[in-house]
């Protein structure tokens, strides 16, 4: 009975999201009490289950998610984005320009949600595509690739920081292992995959094309751009190397592990970015603050949405779910790392929401890695990836990318749905190597 209780919870949660058009957050509050319901629980212990899980997965992620969005609005209004991709451009030129775009949707997307990230790229891609007369999606899929992988791999970046927590994962070692995994997927996923479209005549939609330009003077250094674009990928980095290659307790190494915490590292990242892209700049110290209080309201129903997440997450723990479907997929001879895949591939595929998506696969197959030995910070990866696929109408993503690009239904499916089955895909792959070698 669990399993069609949990069924009809998925099922209940597609309805309210893509026909009811209600909010993900209700939605997945109204799923939750609905399965606890369904499974008997008191509505007392619902609510305690609920408030139980919006605490712990806010209590461990809200600063993250903060941090990270006060250090995207830095770097897009300080101009610091625009900087990186001009000056990557000029240093690769024409021949791997390609190449410069990856890495300048990787560094944007680290601590930007991908909505952010993508308007924020979006009109460089409009102004290259001018400059040099190379195919729109020729220089546009590097970049959404590079973005929808940071979005679904990689910690700092919400989704991904969210369900390691739920797995009980390192997040910085998700970051290391993630970043091999994420390299190769961005070169097939971008460069590779926009080959196939290089004839399509596609022009940017003249009501959307509103390029912001900057004077020389009002840009920071491309060093400062960089150093604070990177620093928190520098100390999480550094902070899990050191702890795989001296795990000797001494205050120095105590230290360390302190400053690469996911939220210390952007906290700091952020002070970096007020002082080297804003007051040496000569912006005033309200201007700055003004952008952070944008930036934070920006994102609060990403917050809310993961709450949910945990929320949904937290019933299906206590309602006794979580531990039948482990019972259940317990003697089957499938590897947990592709399991979670397959759920995270089946509920974004209902529902479009790969942040949705990943935390309640996550939920669901939490309890199938107890005493299993399975990488916890591979189970990240793997679920992430999952909630990458099979992109279509009920993903923003699709849309944003058809309006965007100007391309049709079909051309959408063609290029978008493709790319973000390819980036699953090689997700899933790169997991099954890492998890053999390692």
């Amino acid at each position: 009975m669990p399993l069609i209780f949990i069924s009809a919870g998925i099922i209940l949660l597609f309805l309210l999201i893509t026909i009811y058009k209600i909010n993900a957050f209700l939605s997945l509050l109204i799923t939750s009490f609905a399965v606890g319901l369904l499974n008997r629980m008191e509505p007392t212990v619902i609510l305690q289950s609920i408030t139980s899980g919006i605490g712990s997965t806010m209590g461990s992620l809200a600063l993250i998610i903060l941090f990270g969005a006060m250090l995207g609005k830095l770097l897009e209004q300080s101009g610091a984005a625009y900087q990186i991709t001009t000056k990557l451009v000029d240093l690769f030129g024409l021949g791997k320009i390609q190449l410069a775009i990856m890495i300048t949707g990787f560094l944007v997307g680290l601590p930007m949600i991908y909505n952010a990230g993508f308007l924020v790229l979006i009109p460089l891609i409009y102004a290259l595509a001018s400059s040099t007369k190379l195919p729109l999606i020729y220089l546009g899929l590097p970049m959404c690739a590079a973005l929808s992988v940071t979005h679904g791999f990689l910690p700092p970046h919400p989704a991904p920081t969210s369900i390691a927590f739920i797995f009980h994962a390192d997040p910085n070692l998700t970051l290391l292992y993630g970043l091999g995994i994420a390299i190769p997927s961005i070169l097939v996923a971008g460069p590779l995959l926009s080959r196939f479209y290089t004839k399509w005549e596609l022009t940017p939609p003249k009501e959307l094309y509103v390029a912001r330009e900057f004077t020389r003077a009002e840009l920071p250094s491309l060093r400062a751009s960089l150093f604070t674009a990177l620093s928190p990928i520098i100390l999480m980095l550094s902070g899990a190397i050191i702890q795989l290659a001296i795990p000797a307790d001494n205050q120095y190494i105590n230290l360390l592990k302190f400053i690469s915490d996911p939220s210390i590292a952007l906290f700091i990242a952020v002070f970096l970015g007020i002082y080297l892209l804003g007051i040496r700049q000569k912006k005033k110290m309200t201007d700055l603050m003004k952008s952070i209080s944008a930036s934070t309201a920006a994102i609060s129903m990403i917050l809310f949405i993961i709450a949910g997440g945990g929320a949904f997450k937290q019933v299906l723990t206590d309602s006794g779910t979580a531990e039948y479907i482990k019972q259940i997929v317990g003697g089957l001879s499938i590897s947990p790392l592709i399991l979670t895949w397959c759920v995270a591939t089946l509920i974004r595929f209902a529902i479009g929401s790969a942040t949705v998506s990943c935390i309640t696969a996550a939920g669901l197959t939490l309890p199938l890695i107890e005493g299993t030995g399975i990488s916890r910070e591979l189970m990240v990866i793997a679920t992430g990836a999952g909630s990458l696929m099979f992109s279509h109408f009920n993903d923003t993503g699709f849309w944003m990318f058809k309006e965007y690009f100007n391309t049709t239904i079909k051309q959408t499916f063609m290029v978008w749905t493709v790319m973000e089955t390819v980036i699953g895909i090689m997700g899933l792959i790169g997991v099954l190597i890492v998890s053999h070698l390692i």
